[in-house]
């Protein structure tokens, strides 16, 4: 069943370090099949407390993202991004069963 990651950044505290994150993040993708859903567009707030962006990741299963998120290549990443800014990240299972 696919996967999704959720990316909701809250706050950017370090412009710096949030643009070193956006520079070695895409390394993280080799060898990982990912599909950008959403990746910081247009962001409407309907509910909740807001956020300066949303970015939606697809993977074939759960076991996929966490290979991906768990990867050397993204820790590195990740350091730089909790140093840019306050995020909030989920892995969510999704729904392959078509409605009826």
């Amino acid at each position: 069943m696919s996967a999704y990651v959720i990316f909701i950044r809250e706050n950017t505290t370090d412009a710096a370090e949030l643009q070193q994150y956006a520079e070695k993040a895409p390394a993280a993708r080799t060898g990982h099949d990912i599909t950008r859903v959403a990746f910081y567009g247009q962001l409407d707030v309907l509910e909740g407390p807001s956020a300066e962006g949303v970015a939606i990741l697809r993977f074939q299963d759960m076991a996929a993202a966490r290979a991906w998120y768990e990867s050397p290549a993204y820790q590195e990443a990740r350091e730089h991004r909790l140093k840019g800014a306050q995020y909030r990240m989920l892995l969510v299972e999704g729904s392959d069963a078509v409605s009826v």
